[in-house]
């Protein structure tokens, strides 16, 4: 067996999918099913509990996805070994942030990992906000930039450390020159007139939902998207009123071309940050990397 089987099969172990792990190994689910075999053939034993329903691990499987795991810990930190003699840390950093995020909160970060370890590089990963906590969650990234849900009122905070950076109220964004420019009333009066545009999942959309359905307000909703970048594309075609965290238009490309209008006040404010799991797991020289940048997060935004 080889360490690219190893790794294959770790992440099969993982996501219990065919098609997401051949999609992340670069096989075809074919490939990866004889690959898989090879190494059921190898060890004597059944590996995974393949039917109708799904993929399950047996318990040789869950043994040999420990074995794999050790395995391929220990070859990263050979190499890393073999790559750093003066003692350097190093190694790859998985970051998930939203295209906004890549321009607002990320560049200090960026700047700082650039000038005190040079060897760690950069694997980033952008989509939808909502997704940040996931990505962490599910291990397909190091550090996310998110909203920071309240510990009092919002789940998704257990085990997990969080670093604020800014803090942004959310509005609802509309076109300069468009049907929704100037608008009279109250916030309320107008999300119950204007037609929206809302995240489909996330943070502000829970408290969105949760502020009209504690009123009883009936809402015009135009559009649900995924991303700040796509309700602001939509709320530039004069769809609707887009709600958005204010920093999206402050930064960026937004600053010109669109107004807001205050959203509710029950809506409440972002505190945006970093995310990070408060564990630090794996191989020993991806430890010493992990340790390095927690501290540069925490001392850079104390």
């Amino acid at each position: 067996m080889t360490f690219f089987e190893l790794n294959a099969f770790l992440n099969l172990s993982k996501t219990l999918h065919f098609a997401k792990t051949s999609q992340n190994v670069n096989l075809s689910p074919s490939a990866l099913s004889r690959l898989i075999s090879r190494l059921e053939d190898e060890t004597g034993t059944i590996l995974l509990d393949r039917n109708n329903r799904g993929v399950a691990l047996t318990k040789q499987g869950i043994d040999f996805a420990a074995f794999a795991k050790t395995c391929l810990e220990k070859q990263e930190d050979l190499f890393e070994s073999f790559k750093n003699q003066n003692d350097e840390i190093s190694g790859t950093l998985r970051v998930y942030a939203s295209v906004t995020a890549c321009y607002t909160i990320m560049p200090p970060f960026l700047k700082t990992l650039a000038e005190k370890y040079p060897q760690i590089q950069l694997s980033i990963e952008t989509g939808d906000p909502a997704g940040a906590i996931p990505a962490i969650r599910e291990g397909r990234a190091d550090v996310a930039v998110a909203a920071i849900p309240k510990k009092d009122s919002e789940d998704g905070l257990i085990g997990l450390d969080a670093i604020p950076v800014r803090r942004s109220p959310l509005v609802f964004a509309a076109s300069v020159g468009g049907p929704y420019e100037n608008l009279e009333g109250s916030p309320q009066d107008i999300i119950s007139t204007v037609p929206l545009i809302l995240p489909k999942t996330g943070l502000a959309r829970a408290r969105f939902d949760q502020w009209i359905s504690s009123r009883n307000v009936k809402t015009k909703i135009a559009a649900e998207t995924e991303g700040n970048e796509a309700i602001m594309a939509l709320v530039q075609l004069g769809l609707g009123i887009g709600l958005v965290p204010q920093i999206v238009l402050t930064n960026g490309p937004y600053t010109n071309g669109f107004t807001s209008h205050a959203a509710l006040n029950s809506l409440g404010y972002y505190e945006i940050g970093f995310i990070q799991k408060t564990q630090f797991s794996g191989s020993e020289s991806y430890k010493r990397m992990r340790a390095a940048v927690s501290e540069i997060l925490h001392k850079d935004n104390a």
